[in-house]
C-alpha cells in the first residue's frame, strides 16, 4: 500500500510559506502604514478633549403595596420587551431632554454649544440647511432650548437595558465628570416624577369621572327606588315582608288550610274510635270487656281512668271470691252487680266524650270548608294582579342593579381616593451616579490598539493591491507560466561600483586602431573574464548551456538577443556571452545589429569607420571591418551610424545581409547578434532567416508583462524560435521573497562552497 502525502497539511504549510514570504515581501509598506495610522491615533488622542460617563440604574415595576394593588383602579402594566423599549423611548425624548436643561439651566454650556464633527451632526446640519430659518424660528417656543442644544444633549444621552433584567442603565457623558453625574440623575428624576406625574393625572381624572359617575347612579338608583314604591301603592301591592301580598295571601290560607284539615281528620279518627268503643260496649257482655276495648284517647280522661281503675279491681276480686265462695255467693253477686255499674258509667262518659268529640269534627270541618272558600277567592284574585307583579318586578330588578352598581362604583371611588394620598412609583433608583474618576472616551488603549491594527489591516490591503498591480515579472514560475518559455538564467545585478568603474584606459593609440584591437570595453563586459568565478559568470555560463543543449535538431550558430523594450541588459548579455565563449577558446563574433542604436559599437569601437552596413554595400571588406579582443581573441563586427537611417528594416532583410552571414557562419562557431528591441521597432521581425534561435532578455522587477506579451503575440516567428528567456540585473535577495518554493536556491552559501563569489 502506497501512502498518499497528507495534501491538506501540504496546501496549509504552502500558504503560510506564502504568507511569510508576502510580508518579506512588502514589510516595508505595512510597517509605513501602520506606522502612520498609529501616528494619526496619537495626534487625535491628543486633540480630542476627555470626556467622561455617569451612569444610573432604574429598576422597573417596582410592587406596589398590597392593599393598593386591590384597590387600584389601573390594571398593573406586564413589563415586557415592549414595554421596557417604551420606557427607553421616554428616557431618550426630547421633552425629558428639554425639562433637564432648564432645570439644571444648561442652554448656555459650552459641550452643548461646541460644534460635533459626527454623522449625525452633519445628518442635522444638512437638515438646517434644507428646512426654512423663518418657520423653525415661529415654531419654536420662547422658555425652550434651541435645537442644536436639544440635539447635542441628545447625542450624549444613552440607555439601554442591562441583559435579560428589568434594570435600565443610563448613562451622559461630558467634559466635566461632576457635571455628567448630576445630568444623569436628573434625567432618572424626572423620568420617575414624569411617570408618577402621569399615574397621579390618570387617577384623578378617573376619579372625577368616578364622582361624576357616582352621581348619576346615585339619583337613577333613587329614582328607580321611588318608582317601585310609587307602583306598589298605585296597584296596593305593597306587603311589610317584601312579597306581593296577594302572594303571601295565599300562603296564609295554604297553612292554615293545611292545618284546619289535619284537625278535621284528627278529630274525625277520635270520633269513631269512640264510635267503635261504644258499639263495642254494648255488644259485649254486661261484666267483661269493655275496659281493655277502651283506646288511648279515652284513657286520657281522669273520670274514665278513676272508673276504670275501680272496675278492674272489683273484677279481679270478684273473680277470686267466684273461685273462692263460688259464684252465687252474696258477696260474689254484690260484686258482680258493683261491676256492672261501674261499666254502665264508662259507658255514659265514653258516650258524653264521643258527643264532644262530634262536636269538635263538625267545627273543624266548617273551619275548612270557610278557609277553602277563602282560598278559592285569593287565587281568582292573585290572577288579576299577575301583570302587575311582572311590572313591579322589573322595576324592582332595575332598582337593585342600579344600587349594587352604585355600591360598586362606590367602592372604586373610596380606593381612588386612598391612592392618591400614597405616592408610589413603579420605577426607583437602585443605584445613582457619581463623578467619574476616569475618562470614558477616547480610550487610549482602545484607540492605540484600534489604531495599531487598522494600520497593519490597511498596510496588508495596500501592500496587496500593491503586490497585484505589480505587473512585472518575478519569479521564474511566473515567466515560465505566462510565456510559456523556459526561464535559461537568472543574471544577478552587477554593484553600482563596478558598473560605473570607467574603463582601463579611455583613448585608444593610433596602433590599436590601425589594427582595429578592442581596448576600451567597459568592465560590465568584462565581467566574465575579471570575475570568472562569480554568480554573473555562472549564470552566463548558463545561457550558453542552454545554446548547446537546445532540444532542436539543427545547431544554433547564430544566437540573437533581443528583449521588448530597450534598456534591460540585451547589449550587456550578448557582450559576455560573446566574451564567455571567446575566452572558452571558441571562435565568437558578436555582430551589432542594433542600427539605430549602436550601443555596443559606441563602448566598445566608438572609432571604428566602418562597420556592418558597409560590409553589406560592398563598401569595405568584412576583414577590414572586423574588430578583436586580444585577451579573449573575440572578434567584433560593429555598426557605424554617419547619419539617421530611416530603412534598417530593409537593411537587415536585404540579401547582401543574408550573404554576410552565411560568411559568417563559415568562419566562426558562435555569432552573437545584438539585435534591436521588439516592442519600439520591427527590425527584429525581419532577422529570421538570419537567426537559429533566439534568447529574450528580461530585466527582473521592471519589465511588464503585458508589454512581453504584446511583443511576442506580434512576432510570431520571433516567438516560435525562442529558446528561452533570461532574467537580467536580478536582485536575488530580493528573489527569496518572491519565489517562495525556491527560496534556499537563491543563498549565497551554495556557491561560496564551490567557490563562486555571490556577485
Amino acid at each position: 500500500m502506497i501512502l498518499q502525502p497528507d495534501r491538506d497539511g501540504a496546501g496549509v504549510g504552502e500558504l503560510i510559506k506564502l504568507g511569510i514570504v508576502f510580508v518579506r515581501r512588502q514589510y516595508l509598506v505595512i510597517l509605513v502604514t501602520a506606522a502612520l495610522v498609529t501616528a494619526s491615533s496619537l495626534i487625535y488622542l491628543r486633540l480630542v478633549p476627555p470626556t467622561y460617563t455617569a451612569q444610573v440604574q432604574i429598576i422597573l415595576a417596582n410592587p406596589r403595596a398590597q392593599f393598593l394593588q386591590q384597590q387600584s383602579l389601573l390594571s398593573e402594566p406586564l413589563v415586557d420587551v415592549a414595554q421596557i423599549e417604551t420606557q427607553l423611548q421616554i428616557i431618550k425624548s426630547r421633552a425629558t431632554a428639554v425639562e433637564v436643561i432648564n432645570q439644571l439651566k444648561l442652554a448656555n454650556h459650552p459641550d452643548f454649544k461646541a460644534p460635533d464633527l459626527s454623522l449625525s451632526s452633519l445628518q442635522r446640519w444638512i437638515q438646517r440647511w434644507r428646512s426654512d430659518p423663518l418657520k423653525d424660528a415661529q415654531s419654536a417656543a420662547p422658555n425652550q432650548p434651541s435645537e442644536t442644544t436639544i440635539a447635542a444633549f441628545l447625542d450624549r444621552l444613552s440607555a439601554g437595558r442591562i441583559s435579560y433584567s428589568h434594570v435600565i442603565e443610563v448613562n451622559f457623558s461630558s467634559s466635566d465628570p461632576v457635571l455628567s453625574a448630576e445630568i444623569a440623575n436628573a434625567v432618572a428624576s424626572t423620568y420617575i416624577n414624569g411617570q408618577l406625574s402621569a399615574k397621579f393625572d390618570a387617577t384623578r381624572t378617573a376619579t372625577s369621572w368616578l364622582q361624576d359617575r357616582l352621581r348619576n347612579l346615585g339619583d337613577e338608583a333613587l329614582t328607580a327606588e321611588r318608582a317601585v314604591n310609587a307602583y306598589k301603592s298605585q296597584n296596593n301591592i305593597v306587603s311589610p315582608g317584601g312579597k306581593p301580598i296577594g302572594e303571601q295571601q295565599i300562603n296564609e290560607l295554604n297553612a292554615r288550610l293545611v292545618a284546619a284539615r289535619a284537625q278535621t281528620s284528627d278529630a274525625l279518627v277520635k270520633l269513631k274510635g269512640y264510635e267503635t268503643i261504644l258499639q263495642t260496649g254494648s255488644k259485649s257482655s254486661p261484666v267483661a270487656g269493655l275496659p281493655e276495648a277502651l283506646g288511648a284517647d279515652v284513657l286520657q280522661s281522669p273520670i274514665i281512668t278513676s272508673l276504670r281503675q275501680q272496675y278492674l279491681d272489683l273484677a279481679r276480686r270478684e273473680s277470686e271470691w267466684s273461685t273462692r265462695y263460688g259464684r252465687d255467693h252474696l258477696a260474689v253477686v254484690n260484686l258482680r252487680n258493683r261491676v256492672r255499674d261501674l261499666r254502665t258509667s264508662i259507658l255514659e262518659e265514653v258516650r258524653r266524650l264521643a258527643e264532644s268529640s262530634r262536636n269538635d269534627f263538625e267545627a273543624a270541618q266548617q273551619r275548612q270548608q270557610e278557609l277553602e272558600k277563602q282560598l278559592t277567592q285569593a287565587v281568582s284574585h292573585s290572577r288579576l294582579t299577575n301583570s302587575a307583579e311582572l311590572t313591579i318586578r322589573d322595576l324592582e330588578s332595575r332598582s337593585k342593579s342600579l344600587r349594587a352598581l352604585y355600591e360598586t362604583f362606590l367602592q372604586h371611588y373610596m380606593g381612588s381616593a386612598q391612592q392618591e394620598t400614597f405616592p408610589i412609583s413603579e420605577t426607583r433608583v437602585i443605584f445613582p451616579a457619581s463623578a467619574a474618576q476616569t475618562k470614558s472616551k477616547p480610550k487610549t488603549k482602545v484607540v492605540l490598539g484600534i489604531g495599531l491594527l487598522s494600520g497593519l489591516a490597511l498596510g496588508i490591503l495596500l501592500a496587496f493591491v500593491r503586490d497585484v498591480m505589480d505587473r512585472v515579472f518575478r519569479t521564474t514560475s511566473q515567466l515560465e507560466a505566462t510565456l510559456e518559455l523556459p526561464c535559461l538564467s537568472l543574471v544577478p545585478i552587477l554593484s553600482v561600483s563596478r558598473q560605473q568603474r570607467p574603463a582601463a584606459r579611455l583613448q585608444q593609440t593610433q596602433e590599436e586602431l590601425s589594427q582595429r584591437i578592442i581596448s576600451t570595453v567597459p568592465d560590465i563586459h568584462r565581467a566574465v573574464v575579471g570575475m570568472p568565478l562569480s554568480r554573473y559568470t555562472e549564470a552566463i555560463r548558463s545561457i550558453k548551456l542552454a545554446i548547446d543543449h537546445s532540444p532542436a535538431k539543427t545547431p544554433n550558430q547564430v544566437i540573437g538577443i533581443t528583449s521588448a523594450l530597450p534598456n534591460e541588459g540585451k547589449t550587456t548579455i550578448s557582450a559576455s556571452l560573446a566574451q564567455l565563449i571567446g575566452h572558452s577558446g571558441k571562435k565568437a563574433i558578436i555582430v551589432d545589429c542594433d542600427l539605430r542604436n549602436p550601443t555596443l559599437s559606441a563602448s566598445v569601437a566608438p572609432k571604428a569607420p566602418d562597420g556592418i552596413i558597409e560590409v553589406a554595400n560592398g563598401c569595405c571588406s568584412l576583414e577590414d571591418a572586423i574588430w578583436r579582443d586580444p585577451r579573449t581573441n573575440l572578434a567584433f563586427l560593429p555598426a557605424v551610424r554617419r547619419g539617421p537611417l530611416l530603412h534598417t528594416s530593409e537593411i537587415l532583410s536585404d540579401p547582401s545581409i543574408c550573404k554576410l552571414f552565411d560568411r559568417l557562419r563559415q568562419s566562426y562557431d558562435y555569432i552573437i547578434v545584438d539585435l534591436p528591441p521588439l516592442t519600439p521597432l520591427v527590425d527584429v521581425r525581419v532577422t529570421a532567416p538570419l537567426i537559429d534561435c533566439y534568447v529574450l532578455v528580461v530585466e527582473w522587477g521592471r519589465t511588464k508583462i503585458d508589454v512581453v506579451q504584446h511583443a511576442l503575440h506580434t512576432a510570431p516567428t520571433i516567438s516560435d524560435a525562442l529558446i528561452g528567456a533570461v532574467f537580467n540585473k536580478t536582485d536575488i535577495k530580493a528573489m527569496a521573497r518572491y519565489d517562495a518554493g525556491r527560496s534556499d536556491y537563491y543563498d549565497d552559501s551554495h556557491y561560496i562552497r564551490y567557490g563562486l563569489s555571490g556577485s
